[in-house]
């Protein structure tokens, strides 16, 4: 069969054949034994209810053996026998050129060259998933080829429901993952229900189909490396020389030695697994691999010496690296961790003193023991940390929930006033106040033509968008313009393409919407040869409340709330956008956040551009409202900017209490 037939017909009509485990490729570990016996005849009958009866009985066996073995029915057996990546828009059989967009970047979210666990339809962060087996990811390919203008189909935590009637105004498909009732919430929920086949982890780009690979956190790294060095060294110091010690080399955390070397850093990063590290030295994104610390100490003493601009990934445990750099005082300017901490127990963060191979052993067979190595490990890590920060590191949380869990293994994160942890969170003092309060967050764009030529104009594009705009913009906001723009032009060649033909770059809502009107029309002029998908990371401006992360800048006593990422979903939905999503999880853990993003398709039409306007617009400000109602001080300037220059838009401004009449 071709592509497009197999892509057409969904659950295959004969059996096939079962296929061999790949063992050359990265897997996801192991899940631990969670359900009962009772609860895993029900997850066996679960999963067989995508196929024919006559099936059953060979499959039963085979994926009970999947459970047992892997923790999870992934189906292997239905894996598509036809590569998996983003081709030109035009290869998808579809009835309708927006679904079309949408199975092009199912596909890319999955392609082995972008995704970290492939074959368990894992994108990043260890468990972030675009569906829960191959059985939803087929039905899903067949429900968009079918689709029409008037039709949405609706995903729960990866099952298609179906395809319902609704309207071209409607989005074309509604994303839900990991939707849970509150008191249902909690880490080994997710396991349990996961198990089921009932829900699943979306992390925030996967289970959305927006992720185009490291360079989506490549440019966020940058600007969070970059500012983070000014706040360390000053704006006038050169970060040559410096070091950047930090750890992860998987989906999100394999930007990191490339931004470092954007920034101009020495970048120190460790990984235990060598597959991932192999594989980000393979796509150009680290430059060194080394597997020996007294090697190590050597070679970033003489990269400080010679003021190199490098990226070095170590083939270890970080907590060796912290303790070893220590010990022969190799002086670190700045610190953080990326590994999957949201997910400490199932292959998130991997305990010291253990082999790669090992842990993974322990953490399916032995779980609470392992989780006694992690809280040890986290806790011999930040002690680490500490003696590094009392020289003068500055550190700070990268969003992955490292200080919270390394507070609740008991370890020394905590300041004096027992309430706050003792390092920042990276969006408390760079991102948030320098960025989201200003309405700058990623927003990202897919050549659905699959022509680099189309990439290097819609650069160029935007890069004439962004000159023009700082002509004019106030003295708040012009070093995020002059950020972007030299991230703009240095993005060719810095090679930031894994995947499909993406870009990403921070702007607000007048940039935003100006780069996004300006695409539509060298669509529709023929400038730029097919149409584009519009995005964003869900970590961004209004998308996502997270207490600890995204919105850790609110001190009103609202950042526990979920208001504003339901209101975007919902606002943006009915605005214009091609397909919504909302998550429980993400890149702090399960429970912890509610996250949502958006896709949208422009085809060059005048209905493409009333959208993005609407959309758009009401995306961003959205989360600039609800920032200026915490009385954060750049969002009030904010949003009282933007009122000024927007007929139509009234936003509820705090009165300011002055201190002394709470001294009762």
């Amino acid at each position: 069969m071709t592509f497009q037939e197999q892509i057409c017909q969904g659950i295959p009509r004969t059996l096939p054949p079962k296929k061999a485990y790949d063992s050359e490729i990265s897997h996801a570990p192991k899940r631990k034994d969670i359900l009962s016996p009772a609860e895993k005849k029900l997850a066996l009958k679960n999963a067989l209810r995508y196929f024919p009866p006559n099936w059953h009985a060979e499959l039963a066996l085979e994926f009970f053996e999947e459970l047992i073995n892997y923790g999870r029915i992934y189906m292997y057996r239905f894996m598509p026998d036809y590569e998996i990546h983003a081709r030109p828009i035009s290869d998808y059989p579809a009835g309708c050129q927006q679904a079309a967009a949408i199975m092009l970047m199912i596909q890319n979210n999955l392609d082995p060259a972008v995704a970290q666990h492939p074959h368990e339809l894992i994108t990043y962060g260890g468990n972030g998933a675009v569906f829960q087996n191959w059985a939803q990811y087929l039905l899903t390919m067949r429900y968009l080829s079918e689709m029409t203008e008037d039709q949405t189909l609706h995903l729960y935590s990866g099952h298609p429901m179906g395809l319902f009637p609704s309207s071209k105004e409607a989005p074309r498909v509604v994303v839900t993952n990991g939707m849970m009732v509150p008191n249902y919430s909690k880490p080994d929920d997710l396991e349990k229900f996961n198990a089921l086949g009932v829900t699943q982890y979306g992390q925030m780009t996967a289970g959305s189909f927006m992720y185009i690979g490291p360079q989506g956190i490549v440019h966020g790294t940058t600007i969070t490396v970059m500012n983070a060095f000014r706040k360390k060294l000053g704006s006038e110091i050169n970060p040559k020389g410096k070091v950047f010690l930090t750890s992860g080399l998987g989906g999100m955390s394999g930007a990191q030695p490339k931004a470092g070397n954007i920034a101009g850093c020495i970048t120190v990063c460790a990984e235990i697994n060598p597959k991932a590290a192999q594989k980000r030295h393979k796509q150009g994104w680290v430059d060194e691999l080394i597997d020996n610390l007294d090697f190590l100490v050597k070679r970033v003493k003489e990269a400080q010496d010679k003021k190199e601009v490098v990226s070095i990934a170590f083939l270890g445990n970080i907590v060796d690296v912290w303790e070893k750099f220590d010990k022969e005082n190799v002086i670190v300017e700045l610190g953080s961790d990326q590994t999957s901490l949201h997910n400490p127990w199932a292959g998130g963060y991997y305990p010291v003193g253990l082999s790669f191979e090992a842990a993974n052993e322990m953490m399916a067979k032995d779980p609470e023991t392992f989780k006694t190595k992690v809280r040890e490990s986290l806790c011999r890590q930040t002690a680490a940390i500490n003696r590094h920060a009392a020289k003068g590191t500055y550190f700070f949380d990268y969003g992955n929930a490292f200080l919270l869990e390394a507070s609740r293994a008991g370890a020394d994160v905590m300041a004096k006033n027992g309430i706050d942890f003792k390092y920042p969170s990276y969006v408390q003092d760079i991102l948030g106040p320098m960025c989201f309060d200003f309405g700058f967050g990623p927003f990202r764009w897919v050549c659905t033509s699959g022509k680099p030529a189309d990439l290097e104009k819609s650069d160029q594009i935007a890069l004439k968008v962004l000159k023009e705009i700082l002509k004019t913009v106030p003295s708040e906001i012009q070093q995020q313009l002059q950020d972007n723009i030299k991230w703009i032009q240095e993005a060719g060649q810095n090679n930031l393409v894994v995947g499909s033909q993406a870009r990403i770059l921070y702007a607000d809502s007048e940039g935003r919407i100006k780069i996004a009107q300006a695409f539509n029309d060298a669509i529709k002029s023929g400038e730029i040869s097919s149409s584009i998908v519009l995005g964003r990371d869900h970590h961004d401006v209004s998308g996502t409340d997270s207490p600890y992360r995204e919105t850790s800048n609110i001190y009103d006593g609202s950042r526990f709330t979920a208001d504003m990422a339901i209101h975007n979903v919902i606002g943006d939905s009915f605005r214009g956008a091609t397909w919504v999503s909302i998550h429980n999880g993400g890149g702090v853990g399960w429970g912890e956040v509610i996250n949502g993003g958006f896709g949208l398709h422009l085809d060059g039409t005048m209905e493409a551009e009333r959208k993005l306007k609407s959309m758009l617009f009401y995306d961003v400000n959205n989360g600039i409202a609800r920032r200026a109602w915490a009385r954060n001080d750049e969002a009030l300037f904010a949003i009282k900017r933007e009122m000024e220059r927007t007929p139509g838009l009234r936003v509820t401004i705090p009165e300011m209490v002055d201190e002394t009449f709470l001294n009762l």
